[in-house]
Formats: C-alpha cells, structure tokens, sequence
C-alpha cells in the first residue's frame, strides 16, 4: 500500500490525478445511468442504449489512464506508440459494450450474467491498460513485477461485480451513486497499482519515430473528454425530457378518463405495457389498478391469439399508421372471455415524438352474436334480416352483390329498386352517389367506405372500420370472408351513440345548471393557456368573483330564484365574452373567468365588462333583484407561474375586496398571501392551546339589582399565547370556527365552566356562550348530558347563551337541539338581543329562560335617547312575555340607575365586577359587598376587581 501511494504521490503530477479521477467519476455515473435506462427499454432500444454505454465508458475509461500517464513522470523523454494507442481504445470500447449486452442481454440481470459481464469489463479494461503501456515509446529499459500485474487485474475485477449489482439490480440514488463510485474505483485502482509495479530504467534506447508526442496525446484526450462531458450532459437531459414528456400525457390522460366507467381506457406506454387505468378497465376486465400497471398488453389476448403475435401486430400497425381499431376475444382476470371492439391511437407530444398509445376497449360480445347470426343464415333472405337494426350486404365469390336488406337502404336513403342482385361494389357506392344522402355529401365520402371495407378483408384485425360522413351520420362497418371467397358486411349506425359520448364528455366538464364550463373544465384551460402565454410571452389574467347579496335572495325568495339569477348571470357572461375569453362556473354562486393579453388595457376593458354583467338587477315576477360581485385577479407570470397559485391568488383577491367599500375589483398583492399565512399561522398554535394549558377561564359576576345579591357568573375565555401574549376572542375564535376547532374548545370551555362551579358551596348558576357551529351539531344535547354527568352539575346551575344569528343559519336544526337541551333543566339565554334582524319572531319560535341586552344600547345610553327608548321597551317586552331581562355592559353609576329605574331584573359589567380568575368558595358566596344608593342597595366589586 505504501508502495502505491509512493507511486501517486513521487510519479505522477496531483493535478492530472485528479482531472483522471473526475472524469472517471462523470463516465462511471454516465454508464450506471444509461445501463438504468436500458434495463426498461424495448429489445431494439436497448441494444442503443448498450452501444452507448459502451462508447461512453470506453472513452471515459480510455481517458482516464492517459490523463494519468500525461502526469506520470520516468525522468525521461516518452512518447506513444500509435497503432497501440488506438488498440488499447478498441479493446476497452468492444469489451465494455460486450460485457453490457451480456448482462442486459433479456433487461433483467440476474447474478450469473452480471459475473460473466464483471469478467469480460475487469479483463477489457485491464487489457486496455497493458495494451496501452506496452505502446509507451521512451528511451528506457521497462520492467514489470508480476504480482502487481496480478493484483491490478483483481482490484480492476472485484468491484464491478458489487457496482454492476447496485446499478442494475437496486434503485434510488444511493445506490446509483455506490455504482458509480465501485466503478470509478475498479479503473483507478487498475491504473495506479499497475504503475506501481512499473520499474523505468533509463538507456540508450532505440525509439521508433513513428509516435504520438506527449503534445499531441494531451490534445487527443482533451477533445475525448470534453466528448464526453457533452454526452453525459446530452443523455442526462433527454432522458429527463423524455420523463417529464411521459409524465404530462399520463397526467392529460388521466384527467379524461378517470370517472368514465362504460369503456376500458388506458394508457400504454412505447413497449405495450400498461401505464394508466380506468374504472372502465377494472370493471370491464376484472383487474385492480395496482394488478394491471405495467401489464404486457398481450396478457388481455387469448393464448391463441398471444402465440399467433396479434398483440405486436396491433400496436405496429398504430405506431406506423397513427390508429389501430380491430375485434377479437379478450380474456378477463378470472378467464372468461368475452368479444371486444378496440382502438389502438398513437400517442405523440407536440413535438411529434411517439410517447405511448391510449386503448379503448367496448364489450360488444352481444353483436358479435349477432354477427354469428347472420353469417349462419348464410345466403337466405327472410323476414329476420329485414328486422336487424343493421345493414347488411352479401357479396359473393365474385365480388357481386348477392344479398342486402331493407335497413341497408334506409341507412343510405336508397330506393327498392336503386339496388339490384349482381351489383359489384362500385355500382353499389355509385347508387349510393345518387340518393339524397350522396347528393348532401362530398364525392369521396361514398368512396371510402369502399376502400375501408377491402381494407378490413385484407386484413381482420382491422374489422370493423368507422365510416364518419359527416357530424349526424357515421357508421361502423364490420366484414368477414365467408368460406366461399364472398364477404358479408354489417353497417351500425353509430351516431347516436358517438352524440351520447358527447354529451357525456360535456357533462362531465359543464355545469348543469348554467351550461358554462366547470372547474375541471377551468383547469383544463388554464394549464393549456399557461403554456400558450409562456410560448407566445404573452400574459394571462385569472379573475374569481362571487355573487353579493345572493345568500339575502336564496333565504327572501328561495332557491329555485336564486337559479334563475345564477342563469342570467351566466348569459350575460356568455354575451360579453370575446375570443379568446373564458368563463366558468365554480360551484355555488362562484364564478371564474380568464383572458390572455398583451397589454393592460386590454385586461382593464375585460374587467369592465365582466363588471357590467352585475351592474343591472334582474326582475322576476315583479320582483327586483339587486346584486352585485366581489371579483379578484390574478396575473401570469407576475402572481403566480403555475394554475393552483394563480387560482389561490384570485381567491385571496376576491376575500379583499368583498371586505373593499366601494371597490368590486381587486388585484392580486403578496401582502394578502402575508395575512392569510398569519391565520393558517394562528390556526396551526390554536390545535395545540388545550394541550399546552394556553386557554383559560375567566368569571364576570351578574347580580341581581333588587337586594344586590350575586346571581351568578358568566365564564369569559381567554387565550395566552406563548409569544404574541393575550390574544382576543375577536380575533381567535372566527379562525377556530373557519378551521374547525370550535367543537373541541367549546367542549373544553363547557366542562371547566361545569367543573368550576361544582367547587362552589352555594346554588349560584355559571353562565357558558355557545357558538352557532357547536348549536347545530346533532349530538349537541348528547355532549350537554355527558359534560354535566361527568363534572356533577345540577343541570338548573347551568344557563347557555346563544346568539340570534347562531340560530338562523338554520333555524329548524337550532331549535330543534335548544327544546333536547331545555328538557335537561338547562336554561337557555339570548344573548345580543336587539341586534339581530328577527328577535322578535325568535322570541316567538322558543321559550327562552333570559333575554341579555347587548351592551351596545346601555354604553350609548347617556347620549342617545334612541338607545335609551330600545332599553324600556325589551324590559317592558320581558315583563309582557315574563322572562327576566339581564343588561349587559354596565360600567357607571348613571347606567345602574337607569336599569333600577325602568325595572331590570340582572346586570353586569365592570361597574359590578370585572372578569377575574376562578372565585374561592368564600369569595363566591360573600365577596360582594353592598353599598347604599337611592335606588337601595348598590352593588360593588371592588374585591372580585382586584383579583
């Protein structure tokens, strides 16, 4: 080992060292990654990819010894013999690509083949070597030690067969890149250990003129190994490109056929593997999606039809003539059989490259029956030919028409006497020139059914064969030879069907209400103008919007209005749109619309006139129907490179300005992407408040205003943060009803507020706010009865406050969970009661146990007679209707008066007492001290304030 070290460190130059084992690396990674591809190509595309790993290793390897030898140094003057030279390149070519095709000989290596090739790439490369030393020209005496010969060639052996394993037989990079380096290591190691048993001693030598110059040798492996660096880089990028093109068609592909369930549509890639599958397929066929990827497309085709090569006979005839279509029996997965009518298309990318074939495949196993059928009446005419709902045509031995029956005509608007027995086949498409169905098409059209059906005789596989005459007639035309040298052929008028497979297509891409495009059907646009923007360096402009108002028309007029509007709108959009627009239906009463432009005037024209469609009210049976839109956009390539970022953009453009007074448009700004992290941010600390004890309660006193007596308290939530402090329940809780949270919080406020007041020695209620989400929850009352079971609260001690708006998101529902939850012992209170749009006629639809005043009325009672007037009448309402009326937001002395005065049963506020902590047992029962007014005794709070 010493000795070899010596030989790199005192022989050779470090910098050539090192340029030899860089190119080594890069040809040693080039080969793994050409041998990869070549193990999943087809037969003849592997021996491509062989050859290739062979040149490139070849060079690669072949560079790598004279870099080296450029920086070795005898003491003399040294030269290369030519023809050697050369030699040594041809060995290491030839058996390096030897050694390949051996091992990928079938493209799946197993041990025995990888040995052989490990034996034959150590024997070439080291025979390149000796090869190549023994054309080393110098005026010296060179002598060789013979065990470092022999360890040479078993340290250029032993780590290809480990390399060869890991590069053939493993993936990911971990093992490409163990590949490659074991490579790299079999060529440096050959070349150093065999120059250390180089011995140079000098003499006065005879040196043959005729070689290469040291001068020259470094030009020479210059030009190879750039060579080389530009074929690694070349295969590095078309394989990518060629990936990247397959992944594209699959994905395409797969947004068409994915929900299509009548047909077996699938993908297969160039060497007839299965690559996508469809309902269809598995449903028709029987195999799972993770069973049929990458099936050979002949393990579908009986084994007869396997060992007669039908299979690679169908896709040959789609790779030269772009389609296949063919019938035949196919086998399923648990072995029926079962006829099918296929079609073969060629796959190809823009640039005209084949890239796969996408497979349709139909059951008509009940028309092959048929066809069965009318080949076995043979020559006879009677009544069942006249009642098939196909044509048909009998041509005998001599090509002459022999038979044909009445649906035949109908199809081709003949005359009974238009056709005659004894007609060839040209005379027939003559007569069919002649009707008013020739008459309305082109010449030719008549003429190709004639080649398409000697076409199908010629060949089988072909049958049977698409006659598309126009958009409202195409025919399927299937022929067989009979026995006899004739032919039958059976005309299927298809047209019917095809429209149907349209109509299919454009439901699944068109919203059924309005017949404007979907959001797929967005999608798809949006990717293919994406590319057309960036090709043509054009931009593109995404605008979302939604209707204003719409909800107030759904819950005034009902639903069936708020279509209408919805259809309006959509013809409006339908009218304003020039080419090159688009427009779609979202869902609900979200649209979407898109233009490409080149400049922004454009783009604020089209703005306009998308605002038009909302400016003027719809009216309906005498109504008048105002609404408007909030509309964002967003623009590529300035706000987004991609259709998902583009479309999120808009959305966050459209939530802007529907929050915008008097501004319906709004553009896309980075600082919006900002705030719409801060809630996804603040969301994301909320999952985890209950586990890390953030939430906590706090208690504000209500209290009775006649004798000053504590009545109860009203648990108030609150949230520490861990770096943003105290957060408001303003701000948090509208972002844990958006994400979900309120259920979980809320039940955790109900049982610490039950818990809570457990503790307390005296009967005083404990006062919880319940959210609209958790009110229409169906298992709402269930989650009340556990929460008291398991705290042991009497139910009377606990009042739940709800909210007018809490109930009329739906209100059936609402009232339905307050009666389960009542019938517990449960009071119920309104809480905000006067800022609602229907208290009234909520006070109406339920029993409520209390009636809070929002404290808006109460702050805004000194200075406003207005507020003053709403106070006397709800108390005057709650005396009416006999339900206590407890006032909120009392903050001075004035505002307690007031409520003495016109009669209030409750009150709170933080002239009675201020949120605190959890009140002790004692602090509960008697902290509250009394105080004289002239109203009586006066409530203070000074100690609970304190706290």
């Amino acid at each position: 080992m010493l000795a070899i070290l010596s030989c790199i460190q005192d022989q050779h130059e470090v910098r050539f060292v090192i340029v030899a084992g860089l190119i080594c690396i890069l040809s040693a990674a080039t080969t793994v990654l050409v041998l990869r591809h070549a193990r999943a190509a087809t037969r003849r595309e592997r021996l491509n990819w062989i050859a290739l790993a062979g040149v490139s290793s070849g060079f690669g390897i072949w560079a790598t010894h004279f870099i080296a030898m450029l920086g070795y140094a005898p003491g003399v003057i040294m030269g290369y013999d030519t023809l050697l030279t050369l030699l040594s390149l041809v060995l290491v070519v030839t058996t390096s690509t030897l050694a390949y095709a051996t091992m990928m000989r079938t493209g799946r290596p197993n041990t025995a083949s990888i040995t052989l090739g490990a034996i034959l790439c150590g024997s070439g490369v080291s025979a390149m070597h000796y090869c190549g030393m023994l054309g080393l020209e110098l005026p010296a005496r060179i002598t060789w030690d013979g065990n470092y010969i022999v360890a040479s060639i078993l340290a250029s052996v032993l780590p290809l067969f480990p390399a060869f394993h890991l590069g053939l037989k493993r993936r990911g990079n971990v093992s490409f890149a163990g590949a490659a380096a074991l490579l790299a290591l079999s060529v440096v190691a050959l070349h150093f250990i065999g120059m250390t048993g180089l011995a140079v001693t000098p003499a006065n030598l005879p040196v043959h003129t005729n070689f290469i110059s040291p001068r020259a040798m470094a030009f020479a492996v210059s030009v190879i190994s750039m060579g080389l660096i530009g074929l690694a880089i070349t295969v590095v990028i078309l394989v990518h490109k060629t990936e990247a093109v397959i992944r594209a068609s699959e994905r395409q592909f797969t947004l068409l056929v994915k929900g299509i369930s009548d047909y077996a549509l699938y993908i297969l890639d160039l060497q007839g593997r299965v690559a996508s599958w469809n309902a269809g397929a598995e449903r028709l066929k029987g195999y799972t999606r993770e069973e049929a990827l990458g099936r050979e497309l002949g393990s579908f085709y009986t084994p007869e039809d396997r060992e007669a090569g039908l299979p690679e006979r169908a896709l040959g005839i789609a790779a030269s003539t772009g389609k296949f279509t063919g019938e035949g029996w196919r086998m399923r997965r648990d072995g029926t059989r079962f006829w099918a009518q296929v079609t073969i298309e060629l796959l190809k990318d823009e640039k005209g490259r084949s890239i796969g074939y996408a497979k349709i495949t139909r059951d008509v196993t009940q028309h092959k029956e048929a066809q069965d059928r009318i080949n076995a009446i043979g020559m006879q005419r009677d009544a069942a030919l006249d009642h098939m709902h196909q044509g048909l045509c009998l041509f005998d031995a001599e090509e002459r028409l022999a038979l044909f029956n009445t649906r035949f005509l109908e199809m081709y608007d003949l005359g009974p006497d238009d056709l005659r027995i004894g007609m060839t086949q040209d005379e027939v498409i003559e007569a069919g020139r002649t009707s008013g169905l020739g008459q309305s098409l082109a010449p030719d059209h008549l003429e190709t059914t004639g080649n398409l059906v000697q076409m199908s005789l010629r060949d089988p596989s072909l049958s049977p064969v698409m006659a598309e005459y126009s958009d409202s007639f195409i025919v399927s035309i299937a022929s067989r030879r009979l026995p006899d040298g004739g032919w039958v052929s059976t005309f299927d008028d298809i047209t019917n069907q095809r429209k149907s497979e349209a109509r299919i297509e454009h439901m699944a891409l068109h919203d059924g209400l309005t017949g404007l495009p979907n959001r797929t059907r967005l999608n798809l646009w949006l990717e293919e103008s994406i590319a057309t923007a960036r090709h043509h360096g054009r931009k593109l402009a995404i605008a979302v919007f939604d209707l204003n108002r719409f909800k107030d028309i759904n819950d005034s007029f009902g639903h069936a209005w708020g279509d209408i509007v919805l259809a309006e709108i959509a013809r409006r959009l339908n009218d304003t749109l020039a080419d090159g627009e688009f427009a779609a239906r979202l869902g609900g009463d979200e649209f979407g619309a898109g233009k490409i432009y080149t400049t922004d005037t454009q783009l604020t024209e089209f703005l306009r006139r998308l605002e038009r469609c909302f400016a003027e009210p719809i009216e309906h049976e005498g109504q008048t129907l105002h609404f408007g839109a909030s509309i964002g956009v967003s623009t590529f390539p300035d706000d987004g490179i991609d259709r998902e970022t583009l479309l999120n953009n808009a959305d966050l453009a459209m939530y802007r300005a529907k929050g915008q007074i008097g501004e319906n448009v709004c553009f896309y700004e980075p600082s919006m992407d900002e705030s719409a992290r801060a809630r996804r941010k603040l969301a994301s600390d909320l999952r985890q408040a209950i586990e890390r004890n953030e939430l906590e309660l706090l208690y504000q006193p209500q209290c009775f205003i006649e004798g000053g007596k504590l009545s109860g308290y009203e648990a108030l939530l609150r949230w520490h943060h861990p770096t943003r402090g105290l957060v408001s329940p303003v701000e948090f809780i509208p972002i844990a009803e958006e994400a979900g949270l309120i259920l979980p919080i809320g039940e955790w406020v109900l049982r610490q507020a039950c818990l809570e007041a457990r503790r307390w020695d005296n009967d005083l209620r404990i006062a919880v706010n319940l959210s609209g989400i958790q009110l229409v929850q169906p298992d709402i009352a269930q989650t009340v009865t556990r929460v008291l079971l398991e705290t042991g609260l009497t139910p009377r001690r606990l009042e739940l406050e709800i909210t007018e708006t809490s109930i009329i998101s739906d209100k059936a529902r609402a009232l339905h969970n307050l009666r389960q939850i009542k019938a517990l012992g449960v009071a119920i209170a309104m809480d905000d009661f006067g800022t609602g749009y229907s208290s009234l006629d909520t006070l109406q639809s339920f029993p409520f146990d209390k009636i809070k005043i929002d404290k808006s009325f109460l702050l805004q009672s000194d200075s406003n007679a207005q507020a003053q007037a709403i106070i006397r009448a709800v108390l005057g309402l709650g005396q009416s209707l006999q339900i206590p009326v407890l006032a909120e937001g009392v903050e001075t002395a004035g505002h307690l008066d007031l409520l003495v005065s016109e009669g209030c049963h409750e009150a709170q506020g933080y002239f009675l007492g201020r949120p605190g902590h959890a009140p002790s047992r004692l602090l509960a029962e008697s902290s509250l001290s009394t105080g004289e007014s002239p109203h009586g005794p006066l409530i203070t709070a000074t100690p609970l304030a304190a706290t």
